[in-house]
């Protein structure tokens, strides 16, 4: 039998799911987490890629590396404290289900880089390789989040327009 996540409501949050997350404090938490922790990858992905390139500045690579591992981790729990208050569970809300799937191969490869880097497993540069994997899934999974941001606010304007007593027009345009 195939495994099929949870059908999403017709929008990207139902009526009462957009008041909780208006209302909710994690939506700031958020707000403020998600372009912190882009900042730090992109710092991050420039020390690496300078020690790959010249091999000098290890330390500060690395040390980049696991302030990016902890800015996710914060991400990631407060995310998913997020998604209990708005759509009941912890994780892999319907409306969120992919992302969420994404997710969790982003932690599992930025724990990996942790892993190896405290059991001092592989060579730093093999170490750096499993750190940059990390990052491409964490682009991969940054565009989704962008991609629902942009379908909540197109949601969100498509709601205020409704007419009074009528249905908002299934096709928004882009």
């Amino acid at each position: 039998m195939e495994h099929r996540p949870p059908k999403a409501a017709a929008g990207l949050y139902t009526d009462l799911e957009r008041r909780r997350r208006d209302a909710s404090p994690w939506t700031l938490v958020q707000g403020i987490l998600a372009p912190l922790q882009f900042l730090i990858f992109l710092v991050s992905l420039g020390l690496v890629c300078r020690y790959l390139a010249t091999g000098a500045g290890y330390e500060a690579a690395a040390v980049s590396v696991v302030a990016k591992t902890v800015a996710l981790y914060a991400i990631m729990v407060t995310g998913s404290i997020w998604e209990k208050a708005v759509f009941g569970r912890w994780l892999f809300a319907p409306a969120f289900f992919f992302e969420d799937v994404v997710s969790m191969g982003v932690i599992a490869l930025h724990t990996a880089y942790l892993v190896m880097l405290f059991a001092d497993l592989g060579s730093p540069g093999v170490r750096f390789a499993v750190a940059l994997a990390g990052y491409a899934a964490y682009v991969v999974n940054a565009g989704q989040f962008v991609l629902k941001l942009r379908a909540a606010r197109l949601q969100g304007a498509a709601a205020a327009v409704q007419p009074i007593g009528g249905a908002a027009s299934a096709r928004v345009p882009a």
